[in-house]
């Protein structure tokens, strides 16, 4: 007679002590505030220190530039919110396009790996630059003469790209049994990748997409090759009238205040899907 031996109750992890908790946090600010001082120490110590200060770090320079400074960059937030949107959505066709099955698809299959491939091996500043020049120099009828709108569009498809590689490891991830599972059900192929395969797919890449999300607040700044009056245009318009540099560091610091918030956000969400997944395996 095969008697089953019950579970083990899982033990619950030992709690740390106050000690435990805290000692290693404050070594390692003690550590990083000794790093930062002795470094400052090392700058101020050098005899070019007060030229390079007043050149780079003038508070009267930034505080004089920064509401231009900051105009501009609302320009790089807008470009960068709609790119975000235009993004997630033109990236999903491309990963849907790419993971259709049967030979009525096969141009669409085509067409988005030929997309991805050309995008991909091609860097932002020169798709930037041939968009936001090229494209309004041939006076096209009907076609925006815009250059902030053809090089916010060289930054989707750019990026679009590599959206859509995300996508489709996600789509990849999915176990085949959910389309199986599916088409027993009756769905169709469409149905299948709407209501069961995209929902976790995305689900699982999120944290990758979050990661695209903070290079392309960056990335943005590209724009200013065309004379978009954003946030480093701002920046340089005022070094070329002053010849001073101060006016970069305020819009680096517009740039940190964003991306810095960001990463830390896409962290926390990248904890807790491990936490998830390892909640759903055990």
């Amino acid at each position: 007679m095969n008697l089953k031996r019950p579970a083990p109750h899982k033990r619950s992890g030992r709690a740390l002590s106050a000690r435990e908790k805290y000692i290693p946090t404050a070594i390692s600010v003690v550590t990083v505030l000794a790093v930062v001082f002795i470094l400052r120490a090392v700058i101020t110590s050098s005899g070019q220190w007060p030229r390079i200060k007043a050149q780079f770090f003038s508070m009267d320079a930034i505080i004089e530039v920064f509401p231009k400074v900051l105009k501009g960059f609302g320009v790089n937030m807008t470009v960068w919110i709609i790119s975000l949107v235009v993004i997630a959505v033109w990236a999903l066709l491309l990963a849907v396009f790419r993971s259709l099955h049967g030979p009525w698809f096969a141009p669409l299959r085509i067409f988005s790996i030929i997309y991805i491939d050309l995008f991909r091996g091609l860097p932002s500043l020169l798709l930037v630059l041939l968009f936001g020049f090229g494209i309004p120099a041939l006076q096209i009828p009907g076609l925006p003469r815009s250059s902030l709108f053809w090089g916010a569009s060289a930054m989707i498809m750019s990026y679009s790209a590599y959206a859509s590689e995300v996508y489709r490891s996600g789509i990849d991830a999915v176990h085949d049994g959910q389309r199986s599972a599916a088409k027993a059900l009756g769905l169709t192929q469409w149905q299948t990748l709407f209501h069961c395969i995209l929902p976790q797919a995305v689900r699982n890449v999120l944290p990758s997409l979050l990661n695209l999300a903070v290079a392309l607040q960056k990335d943005v700044a590209l724009l200013s090759v065309l004379g978009v009056r954003d946030a480093v245009r701002e920046a340089q318009i005022y070094t070329a009238r002053t010849f001073n540099y101060s006016s970069l560091i305020a819009a680096a610091a517009l740039f940190l205040a964003v991306t810095i918030p960001m990463a830390r956000f896409t962290d926390y969400i990248t904890k807790r899907d491990r936490q998830r997944r390892l909640q759903g395996a055990s």
